[in-house]
Formats: C-alpha cells, sequence, structure tokens
C-alpha cells in the first residue's frame, strides 16, 4: 500500500495538479524527503529517542516557525501518539516561551564578527520541567539553539544533551531530525506561496 506523501499532504498538493507536476520533476528529491520522514517518524526501530520524543521535539520545532498547516500537523502527531497528549500542554507553553526571531550568534573574531547578534537563549521554564523530564528538557534547549543561534552550538551543549541521558546515536539522530523539521517548514510554506499565486 502507497503511502501518502507527507510533503504533498502538508502542502495540499492534488495528484495531476500544477504542484504536483513540479514536484514530479524532481522525483528523487520527492522520494528522499519522504523516505527521510519515514524513517524519523516511523522507524522500524525507535531505539533511544522514543516516538513520543521525537513528535515533542517536531512540536516544538515546527511550532517555533509559527502558525501552519506543518505545526498543527505534528501537534496533533504529538497529542495521539502514546504518552504525548500529557506533554502537549507543556510543549505549547515552551513553544510560547521559546518564540523569537534570529539567527543569532556570534562569529569568532574577525571580520564577520560586524553580524554578530544578541538575541534569547532560551531555557526551559521550571514549570515544565517536570512533565517534561530531564531528556526533553535538554532536547528542547539544543534544538532551540539549532533553530536560532546554529553558529553557537559548541561540545559543551552535546555534553549537556549526555548528561541528560541522550546517546551519541540518539543525538545523531535528533540533529537530523531538526534538521529535516526546518527543510520541511521551508519547502511546504515556499509550495503554499506556489500554490496561492497560482490560484
Amino acid at each position: 500500500m502507497a503511502t501518502t506523501d507527507i510533503i504533498d499532504k502538508l502542502a495540499g498538493i492534488e495528484p495531476g495538479s500544477a504542484l504536483d507536476a513540479l514536484r514530479a520533476k524532481r522525483l528523487q528529491a520527492r522520494e528522499n524527503a519522504q523516505k527521510s520522514y519515514l524513517s524519523l517518524f516511523e522507524p522500524i526501530d525507535a531505539g533511544d529517542f522514543s516516538l513520543v520524543e521525537r513528535a515533542a521535539v517536531a512540536a516544538f520545532v515546527t511550532g517555533l516557525h509559527g502558525e501552519s498547516p506543518v505545526a498543527t500537523f505534528y501537534r496533533d502527531k504529538l497529542a495521539a501518539t502514546a504518552g504525548g497528549a500529557a506533554l502537549r500542554g507543556a510543549i505549547d507553553a515552551e513553544i510560547a516561551r521559546g518564540k523569537t526571531s534570529g539567527p543569532y550568534g556570534s562569529f569568532p573574531a574577525g571580520p564577520l564578527s560586524i553580524e554578530n547578534t544578541a538575541g534569547l537563549i532560551y531555557r526551559a521554564d521550571a514549570a515544565s520541567k517536570s512533565a517534561l523530564g530531564p531528556r526533553l528538557v535538554a532536547a528542547l534547549e539544543h534544538a532551540h539553539l539549532l533553530v536560532f543561534r546554529p553558529r553557537d552550538a559548541a561540545s559543551t551543549d552535546m555534553k549537556a544533551l549526555l548528561a541528560a541521558g541522550w546517546s551519541t546515536t540518539g543525538i545523531v539522530t535528533f540533529s537530523q531530525l531538526v534538521a529535516f523539521l526546518s527543510f520541511q517548514v521551508r519547502v511546504v510554506s515556499g509550495l503554499r506561496t506556489l500554490a496561492a499565486a497560482n490560484a
């Protein structure tokens, strides 16, 4: 049974439409994006990065990008995942707490330092920590860093994840998931803009 292409679904692309034909011109990119989604969110073995943690991080990251069909999809996915409904309130509170614009951060001393920009350094609220647990608190704080301050990421940030119970394999998968979500949000936004322009 063929699975629904997640980007087509989120962008509202109908079979046979102009955007469907446009995506078909980059068939390998389309297929690889779908395979990435399936491996990250419907893996055969989730390992030590549980499905509910994946859904929680996805809801947080896409929520930081603002209201969109993508954010709604992952918020609903979290609620439908075992154990996710109990996290939804805390995740929504942390999205509100972490919303900002970016990118922020500092370059090493040199000619690019002129572009240094100070901004929010997000930390989870104490009230959310008991609901989220140390692994998710560390994950949300690191995800916020990757979304808004990627040039500030350092080895100490990885150590914080390890100290919270993340394995090196889990950290790699987590980083892939955050990168995929940023890609997915932008692709869906672009496709929906094209659809609106063609309407």
